[in-house]
C-alpha cells in the first residue's frame, strides 16, 4: 500500500474516533466560510457556528424550498445567495426521479469531498484487492455541458468531477491507468463512445485489472451491447482501424486509433472465446473472465435501483468480486465502503464526518404522518431507519436527500449506513404507500416462475405506474424481458405472484375492499428500456449516471408515452378475485 493510501485511512480513522466533534467542527467552518449568505442571514443566524443556534434557526428544507434562491443563481446573480463565495457552476440530477432534473450548487469544495472520498475508498479497497501496474477498463462517460441562463455552466456531479483539476490528480495518485482517452470519456456520443470503450479494452484485455462505471446499470449495458458488437470490435483488431461506421466522431476515432496496430493473433483469442461462450451456455456466462483474464473487481454504485442488475452483472463475472462503490447523490459524498469484500446486497457506508454536517429525520411507521425532529449521528440506533439530511460546503442547509437509511453498526463513532430506497418513490392511489424495496422484493418473488420456460428468461429491467385513469385505479409493472417467448399462463401467475407479494397494509386492505384493481403486467418490446436511456441523454444525463425510474408517473410524461408504445402484452392478477372494468 502506497503512502498516500495509509494517510488517508489514517485520516479515516482518526475522524470516525472523534465522529461528533469532527461534526461539530465541521459544521462550525461551514458557516463561518458561508455566514454572509443572505439565504442564512435572512434566518437570523447573525454568524453564529454552533449546532444549537443552527438548528433553532435553520429549518429543514427541500429542494423544491430552495428554487427561488437556486432560481437567482441559475440567472447569473453572483452574490452571496446561499454562499460565502458566488456559485459558478451547477450540477444537474438526472431526472429519473421527478421526471425533469434538477439544478445543484456544484464549487471547489464539493470536488475536494469526492477527492477525499476516492481516496478513502480507493485505499480500502486496494488493501482487500490490491492493483499491480495493470489498466483499468472504467464505463464513464461526460454529459453535454450546458449554459443556465445566466451563462453559468451545468453538467451532472460526475462530469464536473471528471474536468476539475483534482480530479485528474487525485485518480493518476491512487487507480490504475484508465485505458480510453478522454476523447472517448467526453464524446457527444454515447453509442461510439461505449464503442470505443470496448475496443481499448480489447486491446489491453491481458493487462485490465479493474472493470468499473458509476452503475451497475453501466456495466450490464456495456457487456449486453459486447454480445452484440464483438465480431466487429474483433475485425478492428485484425485490421488495425477504428471502424470508419461505428466511430464517425474524428477526433475520438483519431485518439483510439493511435493504440491500434494490425493484431490478427489477438482478434483470433477473442473470437473464438466469444464463439465458445455462445455455442457452450448461449448465454455468455463467465464473459469477463474470460476476456480479462487478470480482472481483480467489478466497480460501481450497486445499492438501491442497482440491485436488480446484480444477477446479470454475476452472470457475467462468475467468480470476479462485484464490489460496491460508495454512497452519495448529485448533492454530494456521504459515506464510504470499507468492507470491499461484502456483496452488495449487504453493503454499508461509513458517514465520513469531515466533508459535511449530517441529521437523521426517524423514519415513522406507514400510518402514521407525523415527524420528529432531526438528529446527530451521535444519536442514532443500530436497525432503525432513517431519512438523511445534509448541510454542505455548496449552499445546502439541513437539505432533505429524501433517501431512506438503515444503521447497521458503528465503526469507532461513526455510523454504517445501509441504503433502504427513495422516499419519495411511491406507488400510492388511496391510503397504500409502496416503495422501491417492495417492489423489487415482488418482482424478484414472480420472477420465480420465469424459470418455468424451457428458455432461459429473465427481467431485464423494470418500471411501473398507478394507473387512476378508471373509477378503480389499480397498480401496472412494466417488464422488459430478453425472451418473449412465455405462455400467458406463467405470465399470469407472475402478476398474481407480485400483487400477493406487496404487503404494504394500505395496499392488502384496498385489494381486499376493492378500492384498488388488480395487478396489471404489462409486457414491453425487447429494448422499450434503451429508448428510455436515450430519452434521458438527449435531455443532457450521463449514460454512467442513468437510473430507470421505478415509478413514472404524469410528471414523466415522454416515458410514459414510450412504456404505452411498446406494450405487447397484458396480464392480470386475480389474487383477490377481482378484475378490472377497462
Amino acid at each position: 500500500m502506497n503512502g498516500e493510501s495509509l494517510h488517508a485511512l489514517e485520516r479515516f480513522e482518526l475522524a470516525s474516533q472523534h465522529a461528533n466533534e469532527v461534526q461539530i467542527a465541521c459544521l462550525e467552518r461551514i458557516l463561518k466560510e458561508n455566514g454572509n449568505a443572505e439565504y442564512l442571514q435572512n434566518l437570523g443566524l447573525d454568524g453564529r457556528t454552533d449546532v444549537a443556534s443552527f438548528k433553532s434557526c435553520v429549518p429543514v428544507v427541500t429542494h423544491q424550498d430552495l428554487m427561488p434562491y437556486i432560481n437567482r443563481i441559475v440567472d447569473g446573480d453572483m452574490s452571496s445567495v446561499l454562499t460565502g463565495k458566488s456559485i459558478s457552476r451547477f450540477s444537474i440530477s438526472s431526472g429519473t426521479t421527478q421526471g425533469k432534473p434538477k439544478f445543484v450548487p456544484f464549487n471547489n469544495e464539493l470536488a475536494k469531498s469526492t477527492m477525499e472520498i476516492f481516496r478513502t475508498s480507493f485505499a480500502f479497497r486496494n488493501r482487500r484487492f490490491p492493483l499491480g501496474k495493470g489498466r483499468a477498463l472504467q464505463f464513464i462517460y461526460g454529459s453535454k455541458q450546458l449554459e443556465t441562463r445566466g451563462g453559468l455552466k451545468a453538467s451532472t456531479a460526475t462530469t464536473n468531477v471528471y474536468k476539475s483539476d483534482l480530479f485528474k490528480t487525485t485518480m493518476k495518485d491512487i487507480q490504475s491507468q484508465s485505458i480510453s482517452p478522454g476523447q472517448v470519456v467526453f464524446a457527444s456520443d454515447f453509442h461510439q463512445s461505449l464503442y470505443c470503450h470496448l475496443l481499448c479494452g480489447l486491446v489491453f484485455s491481458d493487462e485490465i485489472q479493474l472493470i468499473s462505471s458509476t452503475f451497475a446499470h453501466s456495466l450490464v449495458n456495456a457487456f449486453r451491447s459486447f454480445e452484440l458488437l464483438y465480431q466487429e470490435l474483433c475485425e478492428d483488431i485484425r485490421v488495425g482501424h477504428v471502424s470508419t461506421s461505428r466511430v464517425t466522431i474524428p477526433s475520438m476515432r483519431d485518439a483510439v486509433q493511435e493504440l491500434l496496430y494490425p493484431n490478427p493473433e489477438l482478434a483470433d483469442q477473442i473470437y473464438d472465446k466469444c464463439k465458445g461462450l455462445k455455442e457452450s451456455n448461449k448465454d455468455w456466462g463467465g464473459v469477463i473472465p474470460a476476456i480479462f483474464p487478470n480482472v481483480r473487481y467489478l466497480y460501481g454504485i450497486m445499492t438501491g435501483s442497482m440491485e436488480p442488475y446484480l444477477n446479470r452483472l454475476r452472470h457475467y463475472a462468475r467468480d470476479v468480486p462485484l464490489v460496491c462503490a460508495d454512497y452519495g447523490a448529485s448533492e454530494g459524498w456521504i459515506g464510504v465502503n470499507i468492507s470491499p469484500e461484502s456483496p452488495p446486497e449487504t453493503a454499508s457506508f461509513a458517514v465520513l464526518p469531515n466533508i459535511g454536517f449530517y441529521e437523521f429525520i426517524p423514519l415513522r411507521p406507514r400510518n402514521e404522518e407525523e415527524e420528529v425532529d432531526p438528529i446527530g449521528i451521535n444519536d442514532v440506533r443500530i436497525g432503525e431507519e432513517y431519512e438523511v439530511v445534509v448541510t454542505n460546503f455548496a449552499g445546502l442547509y439541513r437539505y432533505r436527500l429524501g433517501d431512506v437509511v438503515k444503521i447497521a453498526g458503528f465503526h469507532n463513532q461513526t455510523p454504517l449506513l445501509k441504503f433502504q430506497f427513495r422516499r419519495n418513490l411511491l406507488l400510492s392511489i388511496n391510503v397504500d404507500k409502496t416503495t422501491e424495496k417492495d417492489l423489487q422484493l415482488a418482482i424478484a418473488n414472480a420472477a420465480v416462475h420465469l424459470l418455468e420456460s424451457p428458455n432461459q428468461i429473465e427481467v431485464i429491467d423494470f418500471t411501473s405506474h398507478a394507473d387512476v385513469s378508471s373509477n378503480l385505479g389499480h397498480y401496472v409493472l412494466f417488464w422488459e424481458l430478453n425472451d418473449d417467448a412465455v405462455s400467458k399462463e406463467i405470465l399470469n401467475r407472475c402478476a398474481k405472484a407480485m400483487d400477493l407479494s406487496l404487503v404494504d397494509i394500505g395496499y392488502v386492505r384496498s385489494r381486499k375492499s376493492n378500492t384498488i384493481g388488480a395487478l396489471e403486467l404489462r409486457l414491453l418490446r425487447k429494448g422499450t428500456f434503451k429508448k428510455i436511456l436515450e430519452h434521458y441523454v438527449g435531455m443532457g444525463a450521463a449514460v454512467s449516471q442513468f437510473k430507470t425510474p421505478r415509478c413514472v408517473g404524469r410528471s414523466h410524461g415522454r416515458v410514459l408515452q414510450i412504456l404505452s408504445e411498446n406494450v405487447i402484452g397484458n396480464y392480470f392478477s386475480n389474487a383477490y378475485n377481482q378484475s378490472i372494468k377497462k
